[in-house]
């Protein structure tokens, strides 16, 4: 049975205070590291022809750096809960952001394709702790009312960084270097290190619980299997067959490391919070969510080189209309949220998101320009107000002694589904191929008209947990009686 949230008080003030300055500082400074995190997962795309050439290999060879840290991030996040609850959020969040440092140096003077690799995961490792741990601490030091503030400023990151971040990398490698992309982190990630020793309490609360070993390795293989196979989805040289194997065996150990952590005393992976029907909505329904909101930074680019034969700076410099969106709508995230409450709009916007992915389909060469860019701003602030709900009512009724594990399943959730969102599109694209008949690498401008009206049935689909939410649905954060 799915706990029903507490009705709100009807005497609760419908217009909260204003957000502390140290809860504002804390969640701007997790942001700030989010974006790091973010940013290192896609800057080096367009340095990758620059770093093989340096380390006299094939580019397609580095590609294996970008995925061992995007998997090192997946496999890892489960243990962020149990470092903070056994150390302290500070000390952990501290200590992730001095690793992650620490493995910037070591991609930056890199001097081949296995020592960067080796960095690479070690930088995945001190990411998978920074960011769920850093929003951990935010979640306890923030007020429920204020929660959709803070957690509007922790997901920018992950809608903006997917988007400058190839633009950062190009920079970087055609004016500088590319070892600077690297190097830069070593400033900001002392400086945030400086910052959160400061910033965020110490509550010298600790639970000595045992780690739970058996959990850790089920859930690392589930986790590795299933982000690896819907990555190779996303290859055109890979079989199906493979990539099918590999997710089969992800849900195969991802159901056996779910009834392992229903049955042992002190699990891992705390799933107790997916008896609250918000929560659950959040990583169910909402990670498909989050990752088809993905989709489009991989399909738009993409349709504009191929399908619009436009050069790669200018196809990037429409995409930035995106950006723009997701950057406009933002103050006004809380007034909405607020004046509308959860559940309309997450079915509002989330219908308005899929009729811009129809809109997408429609986009010609001859589109005049200036309804493009409308377009593609409209659909940045549906994906950023989407985003921004999903994120905070996954935690408006979960209480305090179980938000710790909340926090760990919903980060390793938020990172697999982050991963699928190429695989996603790539598979559009692929089925586009079939209805129209022609080989996968021949693409044209129908197959992304078709990927484009696929992706808004799968967003529609996806808004099924969103209808059975009750009205009041997150109203201790939204003040929406």
């Amino acid at each position: 049975m799915l706990d029903k949230p507490k009705p709100q008080d009807p005497a609760a003030p419908t217009a909260a205070a204003p957000m502390s300055r140290q809860s504002t500082r804390i969640a701007l400074l997790v942001a700030s590291a989010f974006f790091m995190e973010m940013l290192d997962g896609t800057v080096i795309v367009t340095a990758l022809p620059e770093m093989a050439h340096a380390f006299g290999v094939h580019p397609v060879d580095l590609t294996l750096g970008m995925t061992a840290y995007m998997l090192t991030l997946a496999v890892f996040i489960p243990l962020s809960g149990w470092f903070a609850d056994r150390f302290g959020s500070r000390r952990t969040f501290v200590a992730a952001l001095l690793i992650f440092t620490a493995a910037s140096v070591l991609c930056g003077i890199a001097q081949g394709e296995w020592s960067f690799t080796a960095a690479r995961i070690a930088q995945g490792f001190g990411g998978s702790m920074m960011v769920p741990v850093g929003r951990l601490a935010v979640l306890r030091t923030t007020p429920k009312q204020h929660l959709i503030r803070a957690i509007a400023f922790i997901t920018w990151p992950g809608l903006i960084a997917p988007i400058i971040g190839p633009a950062v990398g190009g920079f970087l490698t055609t004016y500088v270097n590319w070892r600077w992309i690297f190097f830069l982190n070593i400033p900001l990630g002392l400086l945030a290190a400086a910052l959160a020793w400061r910033l965020i309490p110490d509550s010298g609360e600790r639970q000595h619980r045992a780690l739970d070993g058996t959990g850790f390795v089920i859930g690392a293989i589930a986790c590795l299997s299933f982000a690896y196979g819907v990555n190779l989805f996303g290859n055109v040289d890979v079989p199906v067959a493979l990539a099918s194997a590999l997710v089969a065996i992800g849900i195969v150990f991802g159901v056996v490391t779910y009834r392992h952590s229903r049955r042992h005393p002190t699990p891992l992976l705390d799933l107790s919070a997916l008896n609250i029907q918000t929560y659950a909505m959040s990583v169910t329904g909402g990670s498909v969510m989050r990752a088809l909101i993905g989709t489009a930074p991989f399909l738009l680019p993409l349709m504009f080189q191929i399908g619009f034969g436009l050069g790669a700076f200018e196809s990037g410099l429409m995409v930035l209309a995106v950006f723009v969106g997701n950057l406009g709508i933002k103050p006004l995230t809380t007034p909405i949220l607020r004046t509308f409450g959860f559940r309309p709009v997450l079915l509002g916007n989330g219908l308005l998101m899929a009729l811009t992915l129809v809109g997408c389909a429609f986009l010609t060469p001859e589109t005049p320009r200036a309804l493009l860019l409308a377009l593609l701003v409209i659909s940045g602030a549906c994906r950023s107000m989407q985003f921004t709900a999903i994120a905070t009512i996954a935690f408006a009724d979960v209480p305090q002694d179980r938000m710790s594990g909340a926090n760990t399943f919903f980060s390793l959730m938020f990172q697999l589904s982050l991963g699928m969102s190429v695989a996603i599109g790539a598979v559009c694209l692929k089925l586009a191929s079939v209805l129209l008949g022609h080989p996968p690498g021949s693409l044209t401008l129908d197959d992304f008209k078709v990927a484009f009206l696929l992706t808004a049935v799968l967003v529609i689909i996806s808004l099924y947990d969103s209808v059975r939410l009750p009205k009041d649905a997150g109203a201790a954060v939204s003040r929406k009686s």
